[in-house]
């Protein structure tokens, strides 16, 4: 689950992911229908919505009851919020839209992982995964449930052993797209998801504006209220913007792809390591550390013969302490249509008997949901092949 790149072709023209407005969540009029043209409610704030409200000629303070009926009792339709006019109701249904996402196909996974593809209102399909604890102690089911959440439709970055990398960027998600990931998640599988790591489809600080608003309504007490430190960013090494993330008063945690801690291993599997070499993305990684007095974590995906040597666990070994990273390394997840190859375990171990040794805090997490193809948008790819073929 990297954050990864694909293009829904078939699916999506390049002129209607064009239309959409990439501040808000509602699509500029470049021949949208007028349902098209409505706000979604799940791309609103309370001082937005009042703002709205009273510019439709209703109080100001009937946007905390609409947001209570949107995130608390969580309705599908304006129609549900009994305790509002009925004038009220008609505005709303006027200059709002829902953003229900449409669960197209979910799959399962023997430790109980699950994998959604939602289908978007243009047709436009994303994936999230939402994935349990192991069980406590004494056999009980674990309380944390992390959903693995889409920020793009496809990436522009590329990296090299991604499924969605494969067929290049549509668009980014709107704000009520991303919000919507964890409410139909929540709805689909009956249980509340209590954290999210934004390592699906896309690279989530390429689309900052939209990420930033989705990630106040998924916070907020008045909106999905999930704490911030349950929140975690992954990117591919866009050091600009994890310098602009450390500027912002929220919490969140970040995560960087990092995959190659020496750059002409890293540049083999990540282009954004040409624009963005080590040297620049360690020191906005030591920026961000410093402002946020956080520790960052480095994922690492361990591919066999390109990055998984003994020389390779050296040098992440010295990238780790200069920043004082954990590092979560991860087995190569099979991809159809990639060369790549997962090591033996044997080989894995070898690698993390290195960082053991040197004192780095790391884990090797042998990820849930290997039997469903979990890593972002294999399940896409498949099920777009047959429209594209057509």
């Amino acid at each position: 689950m990297e954050s990864g790149s694909g293009n829904c072709r078939g699916f999506l023209t390049p002129a209607r992911g064009r239309a959409f407005d990439e501040g808000f969540g509602f699509r500029k009029n470049e021949g949208m229908s007028p349902a098209e043209l409505k706000e979604s409610i799940h791309a609103v704030t309370p001082a937005h919505l009042k703002e709205r409200l009273s510019g439709l000629g209703h109080p100001a303070y009937r946007a905390d009851q609409v947001l209570e009926w949107v995130y608390s009792k969580r309705v599908d339709g304006f129609a549900a919020m009994t305790n509002l006019p009925a004038a009220l109701r008609a505005s709303l249904e006027e200059h709002f839209v829902f953003h229900a996402l449409e669960t197209v196909r979910v799959l399962g996974a023997e430790d109980i992982t699950r994998k959604y593809l939602f289908r978007l209102s243009d047709g436009a399909m994303v994936e999230s995964v939402l994935i349990p604890a192991s069980p406590a102690l004494y056999g009980e089911a674990s309380d944390r449930r992390t959903l693995c959440v889409s920020t793009q439709v496809g990436c522009a970055y590329g990296c090299k052993f991604c499924a969605s990398g494969l067929d290049g960027w549509s668009r980014n998600l709107t704000p009520g797209e991303i919000v919507g990931q964890i409410l139909q998640a929540e709805k689909q599988s009956g249980e509340r998801v209590s954290n999210l790591v934004f390592m699906g489809m896309g690279e989530p600080l390429a689309n900052f504006k939209n990420l930033s608003l989705a990630l106040e309504i998924l916070n907020a007490p008045w909106g999905v209220g999930i704490g911030a430190r349950r929140i975690t960013i992954s990117t591919s090494g866009l050091a600009p913007q994890i310098r602009e993330l450390a500027e912002q008063s929220m919490q969140v945690r970040l995560a960087v792809s990092l995959h190659g801690a020496r750059n002409e291993v890293r540049q083999q599997i990540m282009p954004v390591n040409r624009k963005y070499p080590l040297e620049d993305l360690l020191d906005a990684c030591e920026y961000y550390a410093e402002r946020k007095k956080q520790r960052i974590t480095f994922e690492y995906i361990l591919i066999r013969e390109v990055n998984d040597t003994l020389e390779d666990a050296k040098a992440l070994v010295e990238v780790a302490r200069r920043v004082d990273a954990k590092v979560n390394c991860i087995p190569y997840n099979k991809v159809e249509g990639l060369d790549w190859v997962r090591p033996e375990e044997s080989r894995q171990d070898a690698f993390m008997a290195v960082l053991k040794r040197a004192g780095v805090t790391a884990t090797i997490r042998r990820e849930k949901g290997h039997d469903i193809a979990a890593a972002c948008g294999q399940l896409r790819r498949q099920t777009m092949a047959p429209a594209v073929a057509e």
